[in-house]
């Protein structure tokens, strides 16, 4: 692994370890705090993610999707509700 490589695995691992810290504190755990660790970790999962394919053409196994991602699939998901039958015959009918 490469020296930035190596780095940025890191600096995910510590932003995982700062992460629980606080989250483990569960309901006392001052949210501010709680938001910049949530914040630092997904920078710090993307930039390692990004060395990985960068450097080494290896994507991880997962994704994180941001919440805008979320909201438009939930549009659609009400735009199909709303819609109710389309002319679409199903196979059983």
């Amino acid at each position: 692994m490469t020296e930035e490589s190596g780095l940025a695995l890191e600096r995910l691992i510590a932003a995982f370890h700062e992460h629980y810290l606080i989250a483990r504190a569960g309901d006392q755990a001052d949210a501010e705090s709680l938001v910049a660790a949530e914040e630092a970790l997904r920078d710090a999962f993307f930039t390692y993610d990004d060395e990985l394919f960068t450097r080494f053409g290896v994507e991880l196994p997962f994704d994180l999707l941001d919440d805008e991602f979320d909201d438009e699939e939930d549009d659609l998901e009400e735009e199909e509700a709303e819609d109710g039958d389309d002319g679409f015959i199903d196979v059983d009918d």
